[in-house]
C-alpha cells in the first residue's frame, strides 16, 4: 500500500475494523518513512459473468437502468430504485462468491421488485423470462396472487410453448 503523502511503497496496519455491516474492512495505517497516518478501506470484488463468457465488474448502476425502463410510468423513485440494487448487491455478496452469472443477478432482482410495484415486476419478468403467450402472463399473475415468484411457476407447459425456462 503506497502512502499518499511520501509514496514510499510500504505500510504498517495499526488497526483493523468491519465497516458497512461486514462488506468492508477500515485500517488505519502508518508510514514507516514519513509517519503520517491514513486510513483505508478494503472491499471484496464481485465480478459478473455474462453469457458471452465476458466477466466485468459489479455494478448497480446497471441495475438501476434495467429497472427502471420496467418501472417506467410507475410510482417508483430514484431512492426506491437505489435501495433495490442495494439489497440486490447484499444478497449477492451474502452468497459469498466472487463471481457470480448475470442470470443469477436477474434472478435476485425478481423479488425485491416484486415487492416493490406488480406491473414493474410483471414488465421485468416478461422481458428477462421470455413470456411468449398471453399463457405465460397469466401463470406469472397467477403465481403473483398466490405470493410466488413467476419462475417458481412449476406447472406443465402446453405443447408447442417455447419460453426457456429461467
Amino acid at each position: 500500500m503506497y502512502c499518499p503523502y511520501c509514496r514510499h511503497d510500504d505500510s504498517r496496519v495499526i488497526d483493523s475494523r468491519a465497516a458497512d455491516d461486514g462488506a468492508s474492512i477500515r485500517r488505519r495505517r502508518q508510514c514507516p518513512s514519513c509517519g503520517r497516518r491514513f486510513t483505508t478501506t478494503e472491499t471484496a470484488a464481485l465480478s459478473v459473468r455474462k453469457r458471452s463468457g465476458a466477466t466485468e465488474p459489479f455494478s448497480r448502476a446497471k441495475i438501476v437502468t434495467g429497472v427502471r425502463r420496467a418501472c417506467q410510468g410507475r410510482p417508483v423513485t430514484d431512492d426506491d430504485l437505489a435501495l433495490l440494487a442495494q439489497t440486490v448487491e447484499d444478497e449477492v455478496r451474502a452468497r459469498g462468491v466472487a463471481e457470480i452469472g448475470a442470470h443469477d443477478i436477474g434472478l435476485a432482482i425478481l423479488e425485491p421488485l416484486r415487492r416493490l410495484d406488480a406491473v414493474a415486476y410483471l414488465r421485468f419478468a416478461s422481458v428477462y423470462q421470455q413470456f411468449d403467450s398471453l399463457e405465460d402472463f397469466e401463470e406469472a399473475i397467477a403465481a403473483l396472487r398466490g405470493g410466488r415468484l413467476a419462475g417458481d411457476i412449476t406447472t406443465t407447459r402446453r405443447p408447442g410453448s417455447s419460453r426457456r425456462a429461467g
